[in-house]
């Protein structure tokens, strides 16, 4: 069921004296002062959202300095309230934490401002809903649930009035109308929809659904157990979908059978006659002629020696690249090397490329307003690379709030140095492990990094995992080598006087042959011997970052 709840409401004139009036006003100016600009004028940002803190940190694009922190879920309690009393909210809300957020609950996945600077549009996915936050006041200012139980990506029109949202339980898009959060129109799509662009005059709407990637159903001879995946062009005038294609049957038509049918990021050339997208596995990405709707190159990405050596279960939501951008010229993109990393700048021509290291597991690649720069959230450091594309290398980076992933280029009224809403303890530590999943019985190295909120390494901290403790180096970093001995979640702490403790969890997996595949998501195989038929459907519903 969908439901939209707004708190804008129209103030009721009444006679009252005019010190209670000027009063009123005095107290009002003043409290919108931290998030006020000078003089009330917008200014460029790029917002970044911090899936797991609940966060969006807005920092200026030309000095890379953090200019204020919004805390997107100020009504954690409420929404938590709900979602308890709903044996269904409650299971799914825990499903995305265990199968999508690595054990984190995901509380801010996309972010858009308004053209004028005056809201933050939302999607939360734990919280299956969109908000939009007033800038000035930072309240919520509308509500909208969506179908099903996960929001996703989403994308703004041209004009600023409708915004695009992925249902990704629902096979279904909404289109919201930006004032007031009122759903005014729908377009189905495959399963777990994804990925929404539009064209550069609004007309078009082009997205993508990338089926179930939290399955273990990753060899390509499962790949139908994915569900329905599609690449949609899309009337944005009605809704009406002009043209739906399967990437896997024309990839497959170009030569190349086994590569899937979900796309994932994806980006256009200046014209809109070329696509370039990243499908699921694939190191590197896919060109496409829109106009002679035919596969026509392959770009292929090297693979770090870590890489190299993981299965395709191994990969996280099946991605081994996400994050794509073109530079405004069309010469070159930019490429998030998910499990490898990096950052590929990449020449189209030629596919010639640099290799950028910017931390671990970035997650998302946007362009600058001036597109000087591209973006490269490195979700398993907390922290945004800074590339050029003109010297294909990274000139700066800078800290943000736990794990940020989607970010955005806009428009927002924030004032420079404005103390940051909620902000983290500045003793807090982040934990980090390498591998995050291992076979039971299997000796395996883990590697443990710890670091502070400005990423930088603790020396000293105790990491206990598996029945063993160890201190960090002044690298932050320690081994231990364990025999995980059951299938599940283990949990490892790290602790140091004074700070904030840390966890990370590892999900051990069965060793092949031994009961069937089962690496802590969710197994449809398993289900449909056990159910009756229904597990791949059930499995199905979860969604997927």
């Amino acid at each position: 069921m969908m439901r939209t709840t707004r708190s804008h409401s129209k103030a009721r004139r009444r006679g009252t004296p005019l010190a209670t009036v000027l009063l009123a006003v005095a107290v009002t100016l003043l409290a919108a002062v931290p998030a006020l600009g000078s003089a009330g004028q917008a200014r460029e940002v790029l917002v970044v959202s911090n899936n797991w803190d609940g966060t969006a940190d807005f920092v200026d694009p030309h000095t890379f300095e953090r200019l204020t922190r919004l805390n997107i879920i100020p009504d954690k309690d409420e929404r938590m309230a709900e979602i308890q009393s709903d044996p269904a909210k409650l299971g799914f809300f825990l499903g995305i934490r265990e199968f999508v957020g690595e054990g984190h609950d995901q509380f801010v996945d996309d972010s858009f401002t308004s053209h004028d600077g005056r809201f933050l549009y939302v999607s939360r996915p734990s919280f299956a809903d969109v908000v939009a936050f007033d800038l000035t006041t930072e309240k919520i200012v509308w509500r909208t649930k969506i179908a099903g139980y996960r929001s996703d990506h989403m994308a703004i029109s041209p004009d600023g009035t409708r915004l695009l949202v992925s249902a990704s339980t629902a096979r279904v898009v909404h289109a919201i109308d930006t004032r007031d959060g009122r759903i005014v129109g729908n377009f189905p799509s495959g399963d777990q929809p994804h990925e929404n662009n539009f064209s550069r005059d609004g007309k078009l709407i082009y997205h993508a659904s990338i089926g179930s990637v939290f399955t273990p159903a990753d060899d390509p001879v499962m790949d139908a157990l994915k569900g329905d995946r599609y690449f949609q062009i899309v009337d944005a005038s009605n809704l009406q979908i002009l043209r739906r294609i399967d990437m896997g049957q024309k990839l497959d038509e170009f030569g190349q059978p086994d590569m899937s049918s979900a796309v994932r990021p994806m980006a256009l050339s200046p014209d809109e006659k070329t696509l370039y997208f990243q499908v699921s596995f694939f190191h590197g990405f896919v060109e496409y002629d829109l106009e002679a709707d035919r596969v026509t190159r392959l770009a292929h990405l090297p693979l770090s020696e870590e890489a190299k050596g993981k299965r395709r279960d191994e990969y996280l939501l099946d991605s081994a690249h996400h994050g794509l951008a073109m530079n405004p010229e069309g010469t070159k993109l930019c490429a998030a090397g998910t499990i490898s990393d990096y950052a590929a700048i990449v020449d189209p021509t030629d596919f010639s490329h640099t290799i950028v290291p910017v931390g671990q597991k970035p997650y998302w690649s946007t362009n600058s307003g001036d597109g000087r720069y591209c973006f490269v959230s490195a979700s398993g450091d907390d922290h945004v690379s800074v590339v050029s594309y003109a010297t294909e290398k990274e000139v700066a980076r800078f800290p943000v709030g736990d794990h940020p992933q989607r970010m955005r280029m806009g428009t927002a009224i924030v004032a420079a140095g404005s103390p940051p809403a909620s902000p983290p303890a500045r003793d807090a530590m982040r934990l980090r492990v390498t591998p995050r999943r291992a076979r039971v019985g299997r000796r395996t190295a883990f590697r443990f990094r710890v670091t502070n909120r400005d990423a930088r390494p603790v020396e000293g901290a105790t990491v206990r995992f598996a029945g063993a403790r160890a201190r960090t180096d002044s690298t932050g970093s320690v081994t231990m080598v364990r025999t995980l001995d059951r299938s599940g979640t283990f949990t490892a702490r790290a602790s140091k006087a004074g700070t904030q403790g840390a966890s990370a969890r590892v999900t051990a997996l069965r060793q092949r042959g031994r009961g069937g595949p089962s690496n802590g998501r969710c197994d449809p195989q398993r289900r449909e011997q056990r159910g009756g038929g229904q597990g791949a459907q059930r499995c199905q519903r979860i969604g997927a970052g």
